[in-house]
């Protein structure tokens, strides 16, 4: 049984290839051929190295068997795979009994077997260089091209095969090392393009980041579609095709950066406008139209004013125009939670069993719920002791992803984390707003949540808080006035607005104490 496990992530924390490191479980040592260091030795390595890449304790008993035995003889110029032996000649690439050498420029040699797929490298070779570079002079041509295996440069050059000059390399693997773009990187800026024929997967994606980064605005990329690199092109001859997807590659950007018209004008054609819900109070509705999807809300007050009424006021508001959301409310029981929905359902005070059992109205509670929960728009969830802010944006996601949930309603903010200190929490509320103003924008969801707020009325232990808000609503409420009326009205004022810039008042709320409900007085 063959104990070589080829094309693994090296151990060595200064290489950091994914796929160059061979392990043999048998002999218990390996070898990278990005970083040609041999394993184990002294280099420093990664804390998992040892767990995966299990050596031999000393005492063991190894059975040696030759490392390889190649056969001598000529090599010769032998198609393979579509490619002929022009092709071949041209890039000194020869075929022996059992193997394919490709020479790099400095001498050293990877070579393929072809009865069972796999690689091997002598003389020297180290994996800092790119193969062909050496048949090229800098700055030979306008264009030069780059793709992840020997083959597929070679076919490449095959396709685009002209009387003008066309230089093609090839990187020694789809994860080279640091040192090769330190020795490549003045030969390969010398072009004014490079395009790249990469794989369509992660490994090319990362690949073509990488490049772009290390070369930008001059980078563009062949878009592969339903062949998965060059050779697949060559070997179903589809040479026309691939001709035409090369000069028709597109300036390749990372996905976090927009730079060509192309981008730009999908991101105008393919953003929605401003997505939003009206709250159903009038005078705030005014100011900042309705909670907006994409954005991050915060509804702020001291302890006491009623910040959790006027989150369940918009909750019910959201249910009651059949749109998904999710809640959760840590200051209270789920059942409390829900019986607050059912107060504004059936517009009495409901929101405990005593009240339920003394007004008789236990069926109608039941009906309510079923009425609140037939369309199934409304997600009731809550986080476990020692579950954060990890899990908080997972549970968003998922609601936003798999629910269809167009807010999320969360409930104080505060204490989502626990800190020892109060420098810690500030620590993490800012990391936690700073998610979660990304996530927004990220998912198109609306997240909206209440923070208790400092002597100074700023949220309590992170100011980030309130920076990262799209928009802040702030509630304030007289509760010492001799007034009944006055003591249970709730003024509204808008202090930051993002999507819409409208601030200041924004309406008033009564609580009315026989529904537990909130009403808009005007």
């Amino acid at each position: 049984m063959n104990q070589e496990v080829p094309h693994q992530p090296c151990p060595y924390v200064s290489c950091g290839s994914s796929d160059a490191f061979s392990f043999n479980k048998a002999k218990g040592c390996g070898k990278c051929h990005a970083c040609d260091q041999s394993y184990p030795s002294r280099g420093e390595t990664y804390d998992w190295a040892k767990d995966k890449y299990p050596t031999l304790e000393r005492g063991e008993v190894m059975t040696f068997t030759p490392k390889r035995i190649e056969t001598a003889g000529d090599g010769r110029y032998t198609p393979l795979r579509g490619i002929n032996a022009r092709t071949m000649e041209d890039f000194g690439v020869k075929t022996y009994d059992g193997r394919q050498e490709y020479v790099y420029p400095s001498g050293g040699i990877k070579v393929r077997t072809l009865h069972e797929k796999g690689f091997y490298t002598k003389d020297g070779f180290k994996g800092d260089e790119l193969f062909g570079m050496n048949m090229f002079t800098a700055g030979c041509s306008k264009t030069v091209t780059i793709t992840e295996g020997e083959l597929d440069a070679l076919s490449v050059a095959q396709m685009m095969k002209s009387q003008y000059i066309n230089p093609v390399v090839s990187l020694p693997s789809g994860s080279p090392s640091k040192k090769l773009w330190e020795n490549c990187k003045e030969w390969l800026d010398s072009f004014q393009k490079i395009v790249l024929s990469v794989d369509n997967d992660d490994t090319g994606n990362a690949l073509a980041d990488r490049v772009a980064k290390l070369f930008p605005n001059k980078v563009y990329r062949v878009p592969h579609d339903k062949y998965k690199d060059a050779n697949e092109f060559l070997q179903d001859n589809a040479h026309a095709e691939f001709k035409s997807a090369w000069w028709n590659s597109a300036k390749y950007t990372p996905e976090n950066i927009l730079n060509t018209a192309d981008q730009f004008l999908s991101l105008y054609n393919d953003t929605p406008d401003h997505v939003y819900v009206p709250t159903g109070i009038t005078d705030l509705d005014d100011k900042i139209m309705g909670l907006m999807q994409g954005h991050f809300t915060v509804i702020k007050a001291p302890t006491g004013i009623g910040k959790t009424e006027v989150m369940r006021f918009l909750e019910y508001n959201m249910l009651q125009r059949k749109v998904p959301i999710a809640a959760w409310h840590l200051e209270e029981t789920k059942l409390r939670s829900l019986l607050g929905l059912v107060s504004y359902e059936l517009q009495d005070n409901l929101t405990r069993r005593d009240l339920i059992d003394d007004k008789g109205r236990h069926e109608d509670v039941i009906g309510a719920i079923k009425e609140i929960a037939k369309d199934e728009n409304f997600y009731q969830f809550y986080l476990g002791d020692g579950q954060g802010t990890d899990e908080l944006c997972d549970q968003i996601r998922f609601f936003s992803q798999a629910c269809g949930c167009k807010y999320v309603f969360f409930e104080p903010i505060q204490d989502v984390v626990s800190g020892r200190s109060e420098a810690s929490k500030e620590e993490l509320l800012a990391d936690l707003s700073v998610r979660l103003s990304k996530l927004s924008a990220e998912l198109n969801v609306g997240i909206v949540t209440i923070a208790h707020t400092n002597e100074d009325g700023d949220p309590k232990y992170c100011k980030m808080i309130g920076q990262r808000a799209s928009v802040i609503i702030d509630l304030s409420r007289d509760k010492e006035s001799e007034d009944l009326d006055e003591r249970n009205t709730t003024y509204i004022t808008v202090q930051k607005n993002r999507p819409c810039s409208e601030e200041g008042r924004a309406g008033r709320m009564k609580f009315n104490s026989d529904t537990f409900t909130l009403m808009e007085v005007y």
